[in-house]
């Protein structure tokens, strides 16, 4: 059985919502319109938290892939 590719799993999650916590107790919320190998993504709208706290709304975001620590569906 061959294992989960973690761009495979990313292009599952496109189009539906996704968690995305980043170094820094930060945190986004939003519908995943893309991704490149760098595991760069972008969150089309997204919503930021701060330490559990939310911030603000965006229409768009794109968040650099090497301070992402988690994507969760």
């Amino acid at each position: 059985m061959e294992g989960v590719r973690p761009l495979d799993e990313l292009n599952r999650s496109r189009n539906k919502r996704v968690i995305v916590e980043l170094k820094g107790n930060r945190e986004y919320r939003g519908k995943l319109d893309g991704y490149d190998p760098h595991m760069n993504v972008v969150l089309k709208p997204a919503e930021e938290y701060s330490n559990g706290e939310f911030v603000r709304k965006v229409d768009s975001l794109i968040i650099r892939g090497d301070n992402i620590i988690y994507i969760s569906p």
